[in-house]
């Protein structure tokens, strides 16, 4: 298998990489900004690093000749996620995960619901919504991932999903956590995850805010 991670250079990219490293036996594609003296390739057999722009289409859709799956970490930005798009049906790649955010169709309720929009802002919300929705169709076998709020806890790989229609549920997950999904989503033997828009959060967190703030 072929994966393509675009965003590599991220905190939740480099933690991807090194578990789908250790867990799998995927060839990876490391696509960043000036990945070559941001990155290293821990195993050259296996990593390959790019150096591009998210709305380079043309170099895009040149590296995902091949790929399986794209996995995106673009912070909603959306000329990059139309180029993205668009390099992916050029190249004939329909499989991505894309990282977005809680809150895009409303769906956090309560007192953490106010609290996230009012932290986050609501065009901000608005403008990472508009970026999902590109893919949220039926042009790409998608998986959107809205991750409520990030931080690091070295071992701690807990998550809860919560499917598109229902209420988003926990305030808090570790980046870790995302990178081990990330590796249930790209393993999964079936189609589980495939046209799914899950609500991503650690169990027993359904607080009025994340405990680190």
């Amino acid at each position: 298998m072929n994966i393509l991670i675009l965003g590599a250079a991220g905190q939740i990219g480099r933690m991807a990489t090194e578990s789908l490293l250790h867990q799998t036996d995927a060839t990876l594609l490391l696509y960043a900004r000036k990945a070559s003296s941001r990155l290293k390739a821990a195993d050259p057999q296996r990593v390959r690093l790019v150096d591009g722009d998210f709305t380079d289409t043309q170099t895009l859709a040149k590296h995902m000749q091949g790929v399986d799956v794209v996995y995106i970490n673009a912070a909603g930005d959306l000329d990059a996620m139309r180029g993205i798009a668009e390099a992916m049906q050029a190249a004939g790649v329909k499989r991505v995960i894309d990282a977005s955010i809680l809150g895009i169709y409303d769906e956090v309720p309560g007192a953490f619901g106010k609290w996230n929009k009012r932290m986050v802002g609501a065009s901000r919300i608005r403008q990472v919504a508009e970026a999902t929705s590109i893919f949220e169709n039926e042009a790409f076998d998608y998986t959107i991932l809205r991750l409520t709020w990030l931080y690091n806890q070295e071992g701690n790989t807990k998550y809860r999903l919560t499917q598109k229609g229902e209420p988003f549920v926990g305030a808090q997950v570790t980046r870790q956590a995302v990178a081990q999904l990330l590796v249930d989503i790209i393993t999964a033997t079936d189609n589980r995850f495939v046209k799914t828009s899950l609500g991503v959060s650690e169990p027993n967190t359904d607080w009025d805010k994340p405990s680190f703030y």
